[in-house]
């Protein structure tokens, strides 16, 4: 069995390199056989595609996405669409 350390690194890279998701700010923390997404991104599909992704690269580990989504279209006072 690999080390919690070493399956955390294959699946972040994963996230990371995959072209579904090129996701960098994704925090994955491995506790026994469970695997916790955490992290904030701006859309549901793209939070689903990174479980996939993590389940895709750690399929022995449950894998729980608890990663948030953050609209970030709310607007913002620098912002002037002329």
């Amino acid at each position: 069995m690999e080390a919690p350390q070493y399956v955390a690194a294959r699946v972040q890279q994963a996230l990371a390199e995959d072209g579904r998701t090129h996701e960098l700010g994704i925090r994955v923390d491995i506790r026994g056989e469970q695997l916790f997404l955490r992290g904030q991104v701006s859309g549901v599909e793209q939070r689903e595609r990174l479980g996939q992704v993590a389940r895709e690269a750690a399929p022995e580990l449950h894998v729980h996405n608890e990663i948030k989504v953050v609209d970030v279209t709310e607007p913002g006072e620098d912002e002037h669409l002329d």
